[in-house]
């Protein structure tokens, strides 16, 4: 019988694979390097095989852009130790530099005895799952967020409130929270004097102040026009007037140029606490009769109901 010569037919294999393969030994040198791989990274076989896998090629970034080709996070090295399969979706170097999202699958090899003698990382070039992503986040930016002030639209945030309410109404442990209904004084006047790239201006300010003041799980929205909306969440009556009179306060100390001249602003504000089974509209008019209360009083200030 003749005698098969298995490297050459494992090395046919693989090279007519679309998938990248490279095999490393258990010290992490590159021993075979697949013509998929090549294609993938532009790195050729000869670039490559005996070469550490950490040595400058193809690096492994994590979706945070760290590095994980040290004895720490070395997705190879954690295959070799633990005898596991590592699944991984990571950044490698292309040999022009740029980065390449690739899906990653890495195995340890063993001998019939069950000694490692290294491993395998199979790997395909994952752009267009990136370029897909990145597809829905412009696509959602486009439904979702407001064009001029970078915050939730109208849209969402009426979604916003609306799931807000209905876990408050269906949970018992769900904990209260506050809306805010902002609007900003005298905006007509902006436009008239300074014109409408200054409203404008100052409507960003404004976003721009909220929701760099908010917590993390809160939310901001514009409602329309001058108007914004603040869910504050896991509050009661005192905390959202603290709340809301720290974002009256900032607002009333920031400041926008336009051309020679500085223009200050204000806010009116009103702030209420979300009640077990109310619709959004008597939510939100609730506190719109608010801040239009504080409008009627002085304005720059904030009425808690």
């Amino acid at each position: 019988m003749e005698k098969t010569n298995f490297t050459i037919d494992y090395k046919a294999a693989f090279d007519s694979l679309n998938t990248g393969v490279y095999f490393v030994d258990k010290n992490r040198v590159i021993t075979y390097w697949n013509a998929a791989a090549e294609k993938i990274t532009g790195y050729q076989a000869k670039d490559v095989i005996g070469r550490h896998c950490w040595d400058n090629t193809v690096v492994h970034l994590d979706m945070k852009g760290r590095n994980l080709c040290n004895d720490q996070d070395c997705p190879v090295l954690k295959a070799i130790q633990d005898k596991r399969l590592v699944q991984e979706e990571v950044y490698i170097k292309h040999a022009e530099g740029f980065r390449i999202p690739v899906d990653s699958n890495i195995s340890c090899i063993t001998d019939e005895k069950g000694v490692i003698n290294g491993a395998v990382e199979i790997f395909t070039d994952n752009l267009a799952k990136v370029e897909a992503f990145q597809k829905f986040e412009k696509l959602k930016q486009l439904v979702f967020i407001d064009s001029l002030t970078g915050v939730g639209n109208r849209r969402y945030t009426e979604i916003k409130v609306n799931v807000k309410l209905q876990k408050l109404s269906k949970y018992a442990w769900e904990k209260d929270f506050g809306l805010l209904f902002v609007d900003v004084d005298d905006f007509k006047k902006i436009n008239d004097v300074h014109g409408h790239e200054a409203g404008d201006r100052a409507l960003r300010m404004v976003a721009r102040t909220l929701i760099s003041n908010i917590r993390e799980h809160d939310f901001i929205g514009r409602w329309g026009g001058e108007e914004f909306i603040a869910v504050i969440s896991e509050v009661d009556k005192k905390a959202l007037f603290v709340i809301a009179e720290k974002l009256r306060s900032l607002i009333q100390e920031a400041e926008i140029t336009y051309g020679d001249k500085k223009i200050k602003l204000t806010v009116s504000i009103g702030a209420t606490l979300a009640k077990r089974n109310e619709s959004i509209g008597d939510l939100v008019n609730r506190a719109d009769g608010l801040m239009y209360y504080s409008k009627h009083l002085e304005k720059n200030c904030v009425t808690i109901g």
